[in-house]
């Protein structure tokens, strides 16, 4: 039987140091952030839009004192410009296009049909 004493030694003990993290992994999120409400705007896409309001939240939460000193831009201008982003995909819906003089609205029936 195996007995109960400790066996590691003390003086081979070797203290826990935390790798240090990669500076590209935020540089690509707050990249993502940036460009995705810009792509939503343009492409007019919901999906985009709603894409970038999450990386925009999860940029802007994780960044830390020393990202946000560095940074061109602070977290909170990318979630602003991703709810802008939203609120230009959805603009539609409040605010509905004018129709031009002459031709139909998009709402209209159509034109009847002559009986055949």
């Amino acid at each position: 039987m195996a007995s109960k004493k400790d066996m590691r030694r003390a003086d081979l003990i070797v203290p826990y140091v935390e790798p240090e993290k990669e500076k590209n992994d935020q540089d690509m999120m707050s990249t993502m952030a940036t460009t995705l409400p810009m792509a939503a705007i343009f492409m007019r896409n919901k999906m985009l839009g709603w894409t970038a309001v999450l990386f925009a939240l999860q940029s802007w939460l994780s960044e830390t004192p020393e990202q946000a000193k560095g940074s061109g831009n602070p977290g909170l201008f990318s979630v602003g410009m991703a709810f802008m982003s939203l609120g230009t995909t959805y603009m539609h819906l409040f605010l509905p296009p004018i129709p031009k003089p002459g031709s139909s609205s998009p709402t209209e029936a159509p034109a009847a049909a002559p009986p055949a």
